[in-house]
């Protein structure tokens, strides 16, 4: 992946996150749309190598985020703790089986798509990582990942990515610094490690069978 385009999704994630801050308190907690994005972008292009496939990097960055869409939930006066709240359901692996597979069915069938059995477990990895890297941050509730069959939270043990703020102000202040140091060191560099990783690894095939 070419850096301008991690410059890219980092840009249009700062953008899309100063036009939410209205649907939801300031307080709400949670990794930042950076992270995921950057992340889900990286799955795709591990997945499905080819540039050709670029849409499908994008498909796979926006699966990545698509579970934040739960904080409508506070304009509605839904509950933070319960299935339907912020890093409930839509946070589990249920709910990556569901959006893998209606995608899959959405756009799986074009002639340019990539097979439908790698297409849908891109996908089911790019929007569970939303709740894999939730889990990883140092605030708020946990993450309900088996919802609906267990309401239990969780986090993991290790939780080195600073938990970010929703709100502007508070994001473009010393905290969301804070935030972007943190996912830049634990989300964006090893990203990047991996595609620098797969791309000499690719180069190198290349060079040992040329005709392949």
């Amino acid at each position: 992946m070419r850096p301008a385009y991690i410059l890219y999704l980092i840009e249009l994630a700062v953008t899309i996150r100063a036009t939410d801050c209205s649907l939801c308190p300031i307080s709400l907690l949670m990794a930042s749309i950076v992270g995921h994005c950057v992340l889900g972008a990286t799955l795709g292009k591990l997945l499905l190598p080819e540039r050709r496939y670029w849409p499908y990097w994008l498909l796979a960055a926006a699966c990545a985020f698509l579970p934040d869409a739960d904080v409508v939930g506070f304009k509605l006066h839904v509950a933070y703790g319960s299935m339907w709240g912020h890093r409930g359901l839509s946070h589990s692996l249920l709910a990556a089986v569901v959006v893998a597979t209606a995608a899959v069915l959405l756009v799986g069938g074009r002639t340019s798509a990539p097979p439908r059995g790698r297409l849908w477990l891109l996908l089911f990895l790019a929007t569970a990582s939303h709740g894999i890297l939730d889990a990883l941050t140092t605030g708020g509730l946990g993450v309900a990942f088996f919802s609906p069959f267990d309401a239990e939270r969780h986090f993991f043990g290790f939780r080195p990515i600073a938990v970010s703020p929703i709100g502007v102000k508070n994001f473009l202040g010393e905290w969301g610094a804070r935030v972007l140091r943190s996912e830049l060191k634990w989300v964006v560099l090893p990203c990047a490690l991996v595609l620098l990783g797969q791309a000499a690894v690719r180069r190198g095939v290349r060079a040992a069978w040329p005709s392949s």
